[in-house]
């Protein structure tokens, strides 16, 4: 019981350091027999809500996957700005397809989610040999945290494919590479076995951020919409995933108006079905969005009170896929001049107006296809609403999974089954009249390319691109002008990195690196 005892101790000293789901003030617990923690649901979601912070690394942040993700895809441009700043290789080698194992841009992708699994084996283990919890309850905790584990195991099987699958807290021996055959069906296994154990009510103070029976089943149709690329060997599952997918549209959730998924408060959302949640000024990784993308100055038109470190840019022929009447593009990117409050336009370090454009113009390009573009080019994220006066970190959670994905993902399931056209076009239509005033701009039949667009028009930013263009073809095509031919297959994976590798000689490189 001594080692225990020390567990329990680090791990709510963890949670004293950040916030939970439940945005509450976190207690530590340090005079409490181990025998008798857990009878209070207090001291549960404290041991618990560890698991769910680590669901901050679900963000934009100029590390995290999803940033790399959106990189690798069309969806990112961080081309390197004039003045030196996000010049870093990592950024360069990630938008041309030419990364390998020693790139840094990939050890966070790679060892954060691997960490969170070590750490969902951990407290599993504490919940599993405290008999101060009751066993309904129990059983309900440790299917919550398997389902977080399997998300975890559901980013890693979509990056890098051929991982090793560690469930055991006890065990410490250097695990063997499984293949990504393997880790898929692992994680659908998992989520099979737990989907009806876990919370059903929605979107209530006690279940939003936490792994519910909704967010279990959005994540099997997750696996059963990409099984084709992910376990090829066992068949499309285009039928599991309309099943999977109307087990989540019979719940009680329901679509908002669209921007009410993004706003500073969105956890009131009865769309949102598994959010990393954040607090303004919190400590830890925390919705930095602001910081890495609006120009330095951005905050004087914006009424801000931050400094940002004008990074994260939308590639332009992403944004040019967009209708000017959708409301969604004007919600999404940051574009045109900006005004100080005299009306006038404000002016950059280099004495250029500060009008972000949807085109980048690359300057001085070297024989690599490589230059460096105006600090004011480039659209930036506007998605998530900055609230006037914003001088910390932002407030707004991060939807992981939301309604109208599930929406999107039955529609795509339909045609490529050969199901019913007139249902996806219906689904597609409840989708795109948020976006549109005009009843004209609605489908009257929808095709697979319609599909494949309206997921770009409604989940930009939201880190499904890669995964999506890979699906649908897409992803080794030319981008020019950042990546000029077609890229190598090697690269529908991400290397393993080096450094796990030399950490651990079982461990297997992916193909081709």
């Amino acid at each position: 019981m001594k080692n225990f005892k020390a567990s329990i101790l680090i791990v709510l000293l963890m949670i004293s350091m950040g916030p939970a789901c439940t945005r509450l003030d976190e207690t530590l617990y340090t005079q409490v027999p181990v025998d008798d923690f857990g009878k209070s649901e207090e001291q549960i979601n404290a041991l618990v809500g560890s698991i769910y912070s680590s669901l901050k690394l679900h963000c934009i942040d100029w590390d995290t996957y999803l940033t790399m993700d959106g990189l690798s895809s069309d969806m990112i441009a961080i081309p390197g700005f004039k003045g030196g700043d996000w010049s870093e290789p990592m950024y360069k080698e990630t938008m041309q397809h030419k990364w390998n194992a020693s790139s840094s841009g990939f050890n966070a992708s790679y060892f954060e989610p691997s960490a969170s699994i070590s750490l969902c084996n951990q407290i599993y283990y504490q919940i599993d040999i405290n008999k101060a919890i009751v066993p309904e309850l129990k059983d309900q905790i440790l299917a919550e945290i398997r389902g977080v584990r399997a998300f975890w195991y559901y980013i890693l099987c979509d990056h890098y494919g051929n991982v090793p699958i560690v469930t055991d807290f006890l065990d410490k021996s250097q695990p063997e590479t499984k293949t990504r055959q393997e880790v898929f069906t692992f994680i659908v296994n998992e989520l099979n076995d737990i989907k009806d154990k876990l919370r059903n009510d929605v979107a209530t103070p006690a279940s939003y951020g936490k792994m519910t029976r909704g967010a279990a089943y959005t994540l099997l149709a997750k696996m059963y919409l990409n099984a084709a690329v992910w376990n090829p060997a066992g068949g499309n599952k285009w039928e599991d995933c309309v099943k999977a997918c109307d087990t989540v549209l019979a719940m009680p959730y329901q679509l908002e108006k669209w921007d009410i998924n993004f706003v500073s408060n969105n956890n009131i959302s009865r769309e949102a079905i598994f959010s990393a949640v954040f607090r303004a000024g919190g400590s830890g990784r925390q919705n930095n969005i602001a910081l890495n993308t609006l120009h330095y100055f951005d905050p004087i038109a914006l009424g801000l009170n931050i400094a940002p470190w004008n990074g994260i840019a939308a590639n332009p022929p992403y944004v040019k896929e967009f209708d000017p009447a959708d409301t969604r593009f004007a919600a999404s990117f940051l574009i045109g001049p900006m005004k100080n409050p005299a009306g006038e336009i404000i002016m950059t370090p280099h004495g250029r107006p500060l009008i972000h454009t949807i085109d980048m113009v690359l300057n001085e390009v070297g024989p690599d296809g490589w230059g460096w573009i105006n600090q004011e080019e480039g659209a930036r994220i506007k998605k998530w609403q900055f609230e006037p006066g914003l001088s910390t970190s932002m407030e707004n959670d991060f939807h992981i999974f939301r309604l109208a994905d599930v929406y999107l993902m039955k529609a795509e399931a339909l045609l490529r089954s050969g199901g019913s056209n007139g249902e996806a076009t219906s689904l597609v239509n409840t989708i795109r009249a948020r976006a549109f005033a005009d009843p004209s701009k609605l489908y009257t039949a929808v095709t697979l390319e319609d599909i494949y667009k309206e997921r770009r028009f409604e989940l930009a930013w939201e880190g499904f691109t890669r995964q999506d263009m890979i699906r649908y073809n897409k992803f080794l095509l030319p981008r020019p002008p950042f990546k000029p031919n077609t890229s190598d297959p090697k690269y529908l994976l991400y290397a393993i990195p080096q450094a796990a590798i030399d950490a651990n000689n079982k461990l297997k490189q992916n193909p081709g690196y």
